[in-house]
């Protein structure tokens, strides 16, 4: 019973147009300030650039089969996908930045361009986030673009939490490489 009342006291506060309004001028303002410093760092370049090479001829099967292998992993004692994009030098990068946010950041994903987790800061559920709205409305997009999810309570961390997404470029050339989700402690935010 306990979820539910969460979940609509959430619903209820993200229905609220002057709410949605200010969180995302907050997000945005915290993204500006925060975040796109050290987004372009050359270890997250460097890493999603070894990656996009490595999935360049990847298709649709080879995705599925990865993104299942990934699910069968999530607790799992042995974890030979999870373990190397956990536990690599962009995703302590990532987990530095989360610990120096004093628990505004609570979860930071690195994708590729196929929307494959390149790096993470916790393990996620799925490996492929190519589906969700995190990498279809920035990757996608090209650059410069944004996008911030709904604000919603995430079990994990105990908080109410918002995903902000933006696409990752090249700043030598501006080419699109992928895309970045740092989820936000909301009431941080507000």
């Amino acid at each position: 019973m306990k979820p539910v009342f969460l979940t609509a006291a959430v619903l209820g506060f993200a229905a609220t147009a002057g709410h949605a309004t200010e969180f995302d001028a907050a997000a945005r303002s915290f993204l500006a300030e925060n975040v796109t410093g050290w987004a372009s760092d050359p270890v997250l370049l460097d890493a999603i650039r070894a990656q996009n090479a490595e999935t360049a001829g990847y298709g649709s099967g080879d995705i599925d089969a990865l993104d299942q292998t990934w699910r069968a992993e999530v607790g799992a004692a042995s974890s030979s996908l999870i373990e190397p994009v956990y536990n690599n030098p962009a995703a302590e990068f990532l987990r530095l930045q989360a610990d120096a946010s004093g628990g505004v950041i609570t979860e930071i994903l690195l994708m590729d361009h196929k929307g494959l987790n390149v790096a993470v800061s916790h393990v996620t559920s799925d490996y492929w986030q190519g589906d969700e709205a995190k990498f279809t409305e920035t990757y996608a997009i090209g650059p410069d673009a944004i996008h911030i999810g709904e604000i919603e309570f995430d079990e994990s961390s105990q908080t109410y939490q918002s995903q902000l997404s933006f696409t990752i470029t090249d700043p030598s050339n501006g080419e699109v490489l992928g895309a970045m989700t740092v989820g936000v402690n909301a009431d941080a935010l507000m």
